[in-house]
């Protein structure tokens, strides 16, 4: 049993890690806090009523270091730089759901984020927390960076055909739709219900921030670089990410082919499902949960790769208590079935 605290409560991402870590059988949660909220939980999230006492703090690293083991991270991006250094002085497990730490190199941070890393001390010291990929590193580790929900969806629908086919593709295209939680609990014109309902738009095309994260984990795959065209899509609906991939090759591939090399690439993994190749993957079929689902369309040298996850769930919140119990050794679907 570890002792755990969330930071960033007030948000999506850290209520849903409550709901998750509430019922966690090796977990207590011992503090949570915020920047600037404060009070009972259940005033904050009602529907927590009956379930917890727990009461929101502003963030105050003195206090909170000395109540728990490890540490979510669940504050918007450039504001985890400002809290972290703190924990890992205080040699506390940290995971990170900011970008914060994603990027290795401070330059792409400040060109793709628009601010200058404040923590460069501390980037080389975060493992990518991609479990499916990085499963060995995770389990070592005492600080990870979470990865982001359009990432997670792209880089795992694309890591069995750039592992081993990467020479094979001359273009990669990625159509990406989310839901409307994805840009996070707060008040934004552009995110009330009548601008977003009976709605559809593309935004931040080519120079969405998340494009260099998944272009630097695919590359790290590859080992070469490989270069992407990112265009996200904001669609009516409260959760769920679909990411239509499309991958022109240089030479044609065999749908049973690729359908073999997809199921043999994940042929372990329980969070990661392979439809047959006339299946499509649905975003209603993974809601609430850390699944990934993954299907494909092929026509002479053009593949088409289809992703779902919940964006919230195995984009963020489930995501990061999948590697909680990677790093502390617990069953890595404990509180996750």
């Amino acid at each position: 049993m570890i002792n755990v605290g969330i930071i960033g409560i007030s948000g999506y991402s850290g209520k849903l890690l409550l709901k998750i870590l509430l019922n966690h059988p090796d977990v207590h949660v011992t503090y949570v806090g915020a920047h600037t909220t404060t009070g009972k939980i259940t005033d904050i999230h009602p529907d927590f009523f009956g379930k917890t006492r727990l009461v929101c703090e502003k963030f105050n690293l003195a206090k909170a270091k000395n109540l728990c083991d490890l540490f979510f991270i669940a504050v918007p991006h450039t504001k985890s730089m400002e809290i972290t250094p703190g924990l890992i002085k205080a040699k506390k497990m940290i995971i990170d759901l900011s970008a914060d730490y994603r990027i290795k190199d401070s330059s792409v941070y400040k060109k793709w984020y628009g601010v200058a890393h404040k923590d460069k001390k501390n980037l080389p010291k975060s493992i990518y927390g991609l479990p499916e990929l990085y499963r060995e590193e995770i389990k070592k580790a005492k600080f990870v960076a979470n990865p982001g929900c359009y990432p997670t969806a792209g880089i795992l629908a694309l890591a069995p055909l750039v592992a081993t086919h990467n020479k094979k593709i001359a273009s990669i295209i990625i159509d990406a739709k989310s839901g409307v939680s994805g840009a996070g609990r707060k008040a934004a014109l552009n995110l009330i219900y009548a601008e977003v309902n009976e709605n559809l738009k593309a935004y931040k095309a080519l120079c969405h921030q998340h494009t260099p994260e998944i272009c630097a984990y695919l590359s790290r795959l590859a080992k070469r670089d490989i270069k992407i065209t990112f265009v996200p899509h904001l669609i009516p609906m409260n959760y769920g990410i679909l990411e239509t991939i499309y991958i022109q090759l240089k030479s044609p591939m065999a749908a049973q082919e690729i359908y073999k090399l997809y199921q043999k690439f994940y042929k372990t993994e329980k969070f990661v499902r392979i439809l047959k190749p006339e299946k499509q993957p649905e975003t209603k079929n993974v809601t609430g949960t850390n699944y990934c689902d993954i299907g494909f369309a092929v026509k002479d040298n053009m593949v088409v790769i289809t992703s779902v996850i919940d964006n919230l769930m195995k984009g963020a919140s489930s995501q990061a208590v999948q590697n909680m119990n990677l790093m502390c050794g617990f069953k890595e679907e404990a509180g996750l079935s």
